[in-house]
């Protein structure tokens, strides 16, 4: 299931999933020694923005969305991660609050990490602070790349790379030849892309005219990528 010479997954997709790769035994341990899973519901919030963290958080199963809320409550989800990553570090490594809020997209198990079990394997373990360290770092080249595409995208453009970037994160672990359908609501993909939910139920309407992706209710099928890519537009 892969489609790097398609579309750059890389440019939108952050990589905490690698940070707990075969880290040795002895620093797992540590960190997970006092973890907690808890099963959280669709909608239910991990954590909210402006909460002072306690720990960290890693997906075991699932997907999660990081959102900010305006003035005037209204949602912008700046990020979609899934299952093998981690979420929260940056607000405790910073000893900061949180600057975002994070809610399940879909039934999902959370692990908690107490910080303090998180701060004890960091600073045990070498290989643990360099894949911090090389993971921030790429993480701040996809947000400058999600940020500047607001400006340069149209919405049928911001549209398109979305709907791929989110068709291979569903399709993470698939069985080669299964393609896994995007289960989203409209509302949840408008706040991702940045406009009306009118806007995107007209686009997807449209791009299902065209026969580019099929619909079953909140679910995507992805007929042809390689019309999305072209749509998309990211080069």
């Amino acid at each position: 299931m892969n489609y790097s010479n398609l579309f750059p997954i890389d440019k939108w997709d952050f990589r905490s999933e690698s940070i707990l790769i075969d880290l040795p035994q002895a620093d797992l341990e540590l960190m997970m020694a006092n973890q907690t899973e808890q099963i959280y519901a669709k909608g239910e919030v991990i954590f909210r923005e402006r909460s002072i963290p306690s720990g960290i958080f890693y997906i075991k199963e699932g997907k999660v969305k990081k959102y900010k809320v305006d003035e005037v409550g209204r949602e912008r989800i700046i990020y979609v991660a899934k299952t093998g990553e981690l979420l929260g570090y940056r607000a405790v490594l910073s000893e900061e609050r949180f600057p975002d809020s994070a809610s399940p997209l879909e039934a999902s198990k959370i692990i908690f990490i107490p910080k303090e079990d998180f701060l004890a394997a960091l600073e045990q373990s070498e290989v643990l602070g360099k894949r911090l360290l090389k993971t921030l770092s790429h993480e701040f080249c996809v947000l400058v790349n999600g940020i500047s595409i607001f400006g340069q995208k149209s919405v049928r453009e911001r549209l398109a790379l979305y709907l791929m970037v989110l068709w291979q994160k569903y399709n993470v672990g698939a069985k080669p030849g299964m393609y896994a359908e995007i289960n989203i609501s409209r509302s949840d993909l408008a706040n991702l892309v940045g406009t009306a939910r009118e806007n995107v139920v007209r686009l997807l309407r449209e791009l299902k005219e065209d026969g580019i992706i099929s619909t079953t209710g909140r679910r995507i099928k992805i007929n042809h990528p390689d019309k999305l890519v072209s749509i998309a537009n990211f080069a």
